[in-house]
C-alpha cells in the first residue's frame, strides 16, 4: 500500500541516489566528460574532443572523475533531488497546481536544495580533474585531485572548493526544473494519443518517450554550464563573477562559445531525465512510494 500523501516519502532518497548511481555510472559521465571537455576547450570540434578524450586512457578516459567525486556527487544529490522534487510537487498538487507547474517547481527547488547541499564541490572537483589535462599539454605535470582538493581548501577554504556553486545552482534549478516540467507536460499529448486518462499509469517506453522530450527541451540553458565549467576550472584563477565569466567567454569565442557541449549534453540531458524520471517512476511503481 502506499503511504499517505501527507507523510514524507523517505525512500524517494534511496531510490533517487541508486537511480543516479546508475545513471553516471553507465552513460552519464562519459556524456559530462565530453560536454566539460567541449565546454573548456571551445575551439574544438566534436571529434577533437572525443579524440582528446579517448588519448587520456581510451574507454578509462571517458570516466574520468568518475570515482570518487561523481559517485559521491551521485550518491548524494540523487536523494536529495528525488526526496525534494517529490515533497514540493505534493505541495504543488494539494495548491491546485497541474502536473506541468507541479513538476516545474518540484524539479527547480531540488536542483536548488541539491547545489548547494552535496552537488557544489563535487561539479568543482570533476571540472577540475577533467581539466587538468591543459596543464599536461602545456608541459607540467598536474597534480593528483586530492592533493588539488587540498590545495583548493588550503589556499580558498571551502569557498574554494566550492567555486562556481552558484552557477551549479541556477544551472540545476533551470535544468531540473525544465527536465521534470517538460517531461509532465509531455504526458498530456501522449496521453490524448494513447486514449488513456490521468489516473491510468503511462507504459515505460511512453514514459521515457517523455522523459525524453524533457530532457532534451532542458538544453536551452547550455551557456550557463559553459560559464561554469569556465568558472570552475583551474585555469581561470581569480574569484569570477557569472557576469564576468560570460563576457569573457563571449570575448574569446564569440555566442556560439557560449553553446559549446550542446550535443553531448542534449544526449546527457536526455539519458538524466530517463533515470530520474522514467525510471524512479517505474521503480516507485514497484516499491509503492508516491511519487
Amino acid at each position: 500500500m502506499a503511504p499517505a500523501q501527507s507523510g514524507f516519502s523517505w525512500s524517494n532518497i534511496a531510490v533517487g541516489a541508486a537511480m543516479n548511481m546508475f545513471e553516471v555510472t553507465s552513460l552519464g559521465q562519459p556524456f559530462e566528460v565530453v560536454k566539460t571537455q567541449m565546454a573548456s576547450n571551445r575551439s574544438q570540434t566534436m571529434f577533437q574532443a572525443l579524440k582528446t578524450v579517448w588519448s587520456r586512457g581510451g574507454v578509462f578516459g571517458f570516466y574520468q572523475g568518475l570515482i570518487p567525486w561523481a559517485w559521491i556527487e551521485a550518491s548524494t544529490k540523487g536523494g536529495v533531488l528525488l526526496f525534494t522534487s517529490s515533497e514540493v510537487n505534493k505541495v504543488a498538487k494539494a495548491f491546485g497546481c497541474g502536473p506541468g507547474a507541479a513538476g516545474l517547481a518540484g524539479g527547480m527547488i531540488g536542483g536548488i536544495v541539491q547545489a548547494y547541499a552535496t552537488m557544489g564541490f563535487c561539479t568543482c572537483m570533476k571540472t577540475a580533474e577533467i581539466t587538468r589535462h591543459k596543464q599536461m599539454e602545456a608541459g607540467v605535470k598536474p597534480p593528483s585531485t586530492w592533493a588539488m582538493f587540498a590545495d583548493i581548501f588550503r589556499r580558498e577554504g571551502i569557498r574554494g572548493i566550492n567555486k562556481g556553486v552558484n552557477a551549479v545552482a541556477i544551472r540545476q534549478c533551470t535544468n531540473w526544473g525544465s527536465r521534470m516540467g517538460f517531461a509532465r507536460l509531455a504526458e498530456a499529448p501522449v496521453r490524448t494519443f494513447t486514449g488513456k486518462s490521468e489516473k491510468d499509469k503511462l507504459s515505460p517506453i511512453e514514459r521515457i518517450a517523455c522523459s525524453s522530450i524533457g530532457g532534451a527541451l532542458a538544453t536551452w540553458n547550455q551557456p550557463i554550464e559553459v560559464i561554469r565549467v569556465e568558472s570552475a576550472s583551474e585555469h581561470h584563477k581569480g574569484k569570477p563573477s557569472i557576469l564576468s565569466t560570460a563576457a569573457y567567454i563571449y570575448k574569446e569565442n564569440g555566442i556560439k562559445g557560449l553553446y559549446r557541449g550542446v550535443s553531448p549534453r542534449i544526449l546527457l540531458g536526455v539519458w538524466q531525465t530517463v533515470c530520474m524520471v522514467s525510471f524512479a517512476d517505474t521503480v516507485r511503481d514497484w516499491i509503492g512510494t508516491s511519487h
